[in-house]
């Protein structure tokens, strides 16, 4: 079984064509993965939507959040892909997708997260 790491570009192309995603963080003291809908606004930053309380908190807080999408290929491979940053709320009103303004109407919350570190790596 083959390891490749994906590079930045193609993990933010990945990204970009992913609607949800989940959003990985500490639930009193305990791994958590909540759902989220997502948006890459630009090379440098995501937004996310969430109506779970843990991650509003995380965010208004200014915690560290990661998010996390995996997809497999015609051949067998899987690929998973990672970003981590600090969450914030965002500043100023966001253009918002489709989805991210479903979610919004739905009582979702909108989360900025700088893509610090994006990685990831395909197996297969």
């Amino acid at each position: 079984m083959r390891r490749a790491t994906i590079p930045r570009d193609e993990c933010l192309g990945l990204l970009r064509h992913a609607d949800y995603a989940r959003v990985v963080i500490s639930v009193r003291c305990l791994p958590a993965a909540l759902p989220a809908r997502i948006a890459v606004v630009d090379d440098h930053e995501l937004l996310l939507a969430s109506a779970e309380e843990a991650v509003v908190v995380a965010a208004r807080r200014g915690d560290v959040l990661s998010v996390q999408i995996d997809g497999l290929e015609p051949d067998g491979a899987t690929w998973s892909v990672m970003a981590s940053g600090i969450a914030a709320m965002p500043t100023g009103d966001p253009a918002l997708s489709g989805p991210l303004t479903r979610a919004v109407a739905g009582g979702a919350t909108i989360i900025a997260l700088p893509l610090t570190i994006v990685s990831g790596e395909r197996i297969g």
